[in-house]
């Protein structure tokens, strides 16, 4: 036997010696042949012990059969507590289980891949209906105040250097901004195209990914719009497990990762009973007779005896 371990107190004699008693249970809980030799004991009370045997069996590097042996007070005869497989100090172990929506890490979806949506997901909110939006001639609305500012803007004067970065929304400034009038160079149309090429064959239609998707680019929440002409048909991904977050992708481009593509569905709900024990049903206690006659029910019974 090998050298005992203790944890607390001296471990008991009898339960210690029982070695084969131990070895004879374990073999009868695992697998012809993957028990192997003792490993130690363990006191775990007062005549309760726990003996270790290594496990031979494939794919259980570094766990042991504990075998948990006690006898009672006065008595000689030690008998079997139970027989478990335990991992061990330098045990090969599963990592700990991560629920899939914590799991999940930017670029792990690839085609025909889905990522539910939960319907109270913070980074979407309602489209636009225009029901709380004023009048397009009322006095408060958006279009109006713009106009208004852009009537009382004036040209800003000195060099395109000096100018502010950002210009006031509804100006002068702000629509020459659009134009591309404040840059000394802007796109030609040939560095137009080649860009929207490039784009288009990186985050394109005619992507693996686009191919499976379960719909495109155009009607998902996520997708930010940019400016100017190539805004009619790219857009910037802003969804973060998306492989396109964060880049400029055609409006008919899709993944798994669109808005609406899948809900997470809700907790299901348990069936009802199929014993209903809030109501009761009556029961004929005789059969009814050829006669026609309408069998006793149990009410019935009970009537007529409280009347006899």
């Amino acid at each position: 036997m090998s050298a005992a371990t203790t944890r607390s107190r001296t471990p008991d004699r009898l339960c210690a010696e029982a070695v084969d008693l131990a070895r004879a249970a374990a073999e009868e809980a695992a697998a012809p042949g993957v028990v192997g030799e003792h490993e130690g004991l363990v006191s775990e009370g007062d005549r309760v012990v726990t003996h270790f045997f290594a496990c031979k069996e494939l794919g259980y590097r570094g766990w042991r059969w504990a075998v948990t042996v006690a006898r009672a007070s006065r008595a000689k005869i030690v008998t079997v507590d139970e027989a478990v497989l335990l991992p061990g100090p330098d045990a090969v172990l599963a990592p700990e289980w991560v629920p899939w929506s914590e799991r999940l890490r930017p670029g792990d979806m690839g085609p025909g891949d889905l990522l539910p949506t939960d319907a109270e997901d913070l980074r979407l909110e309602p489209g636009w209906s225009g029901e709380d939006e004023p009048p397009p001639n009322s006095a408060v609305s958006h279009e109006m105040a713009d106009l208004v500012e852009a009537e009382d803007a004036e040209v800003t004067a000195g060099p395109p250097a000096g100018l502010p970065a950002v210009p006031a929304r509804g100006s002068i400034a702000a629509v020459a901004e659009e134009l591309g009038m404040r840059r000394a160079r802007v796109l030609s149309r040939y560095g137009l195209h080649i860009a929207a090429d490039r784009w288009e064959e990186a985050f394109g239609p005619k992507t693996a990914m686009a191919q499976a998707a379960p719909a495109s680019c155009a009607s998902c929440g996520f997708l930010t719009p940019i400016g100017g002409s190539l805004g009619q048909a790219f857009g910037v991904c802003a969804n973060e497990f998306s492989p396109a977050d964060g880049r400029v992708v055609s409006l008919a481009y899709g993944c798994g990762g669109h808005s609406e593509a899948a809900v997470m569905p809700r907790p299901p709900q348990p069936a009802p009973p199929v014993i209903d024990e809030t109501r009761i049903d009556p029961f004929p206690l005789r059969p009814a007779s050829d006669s026609g006659s309408v069998p006793v029910t149990e009410d019935e019974s009970s009537a007529e005896l409280g009347h006899s």
